[in-house]
């Protein structure tokens, strides 16, 4: 029986990046050559789709300005412009992220806890390439986040 296709963020930041999960050697070591160039070749390509994204929403936001008579159609567009700027807005922080996580692969500070120093470990790093704390010290955090918000 064929395995569905699963189709969570990792998986398409994998797709996006032309690899397939890394599937490391039992004597390799944490974060080798090999394993920083397979996350470098993610960033870099999910950046890079990003930067896709923002060029498409500028041409298509130069495009598609039109002074509608029709107040309804003129609130509806304004609308759908705001939603999209957001969306960049968001993006336009997951870039410095990411830019960030690049430079840390290059200085060799990529893969590791910055609370507790562990492996944070390569299927965290595949679903959340950005990621800076292992599962436990990221479960702590939102718990204290929780509690404090309240």
């Amino acid at each position: 029986m064929a395995e569905k296709p699963s189709t969570s963020s990792s998986l398409s930041l994998l797709a996006i990046a032309g690899v397939q999960p890394y599937k490391p050697k039992k004597t390799e070591e944490y974060m080798n050559e090999a394993q920083t160039a397979h996350f470098r070749k993610i960033l870099t390509a999910w950046h890079a789709q990003i930067m896709e994204e923002a060029e498409r929403t500028k041409i298509q936001m130069q495009d598609e300005v039109a002074h509608f008579a029709d107040p309804s159609d003129r609130a509806t567009q304004e609308e759908e412009f705001s939603l999209e700027l957001r969306n960049r807005d968001r993006e336009r922080r997951l870039l410095k992220k990411i830019e960030q996580t690049l430079q840390r692969l290059s200085e060799d500070d990529y893969g590791f806890c910055d609370a507790c120093g562990v492996e944070i470990g390569l299927r965290r790093l595949e679903a959340r390439p950005t990621a800076e704390l292992c599962i436990d010290c990221k479960t702590l955090a939102e718990i204290r986040e929780k509690h404090i918000g309240r």
